[in-house]
């Protein structure tokens, strides 16, 4: 298993991700492999899936392992396949979870997903979303710049010109640098 490993391992920094597939596929279909064994080639054969830019097979190789060992190196690339197909929803839910597992802190990347997610609502309308979307990026990262820049634009754009200037104010006092 070995050599396979480090075989695969070997195309997929080749850039052959398709010979890399098939060994750690192979390497999957052997019945006599150890779990953790196993885990170890689920692991490799979502890590080709991901480079061959294959995301949806690495999304569901990558959910395989959330109940592995392997679990937070899991659920950092599913953060990074959220991000590259601008699924904010899923972002915010699994940067999150790396939150709870103590993996590091992630209150400005959640923020800036919902700011993202308001983004994607005023471009498409939805003014109350985008605001509750704010609201939710602030309570994210109270010390969040980007949100209050977001509220202050949208408010000048409306012709509230006083509640832009109250809000680019107050981005003054939470980060003066």
């Amino acid at each position: 298993t070995e050599l396979h490993f480090a075989l695969g391992n070997l195309f997929r920094r080749r850039g052959e991700y398709e010979r890399a597939v098939r060994v750690h596929q192979n390497l999957l279909a052997r019945a006599d492999l150890p779990r953790e064994s196993r885990e170890r080639a689920q692991l490799a054969l979502a890590q080709d899936f991901f480079k061959a830019g294959l995301l949806d097979r690495a999304e569901s190789a990558y959910e395989d392992l959330l109940r592995s060992p392997h679990a937070s190196q899991a659920l950092s690339a599913l953060l990074q396949i959220s991000e590259r197909t601008q699924d904010w929803n899923k972002a915010i839910e699994r940067a999150g979870e790396l939150e709870k597992r103590a993996t590091g802190t992630y209150q400005r990347q959640i923020a800036q997903y919902w700011c993202e997610l308001a983004v994607q609502h005023q471009a498409a309308g939805r003014a109350d979303s985008a605001q509750e979307a704010l609201d939710a990026a602030l309570a994210a990262s109270p010390q969040g710049v980007r949100p209050r820049l977001l509220r202050a634009q949208w408010a000048q754009e409306r012709g509230d010109l006083n509640l832009a200037l109250q809000t680019l104010q107050s981005i003054d006092v939470v980060q003066p640098e």
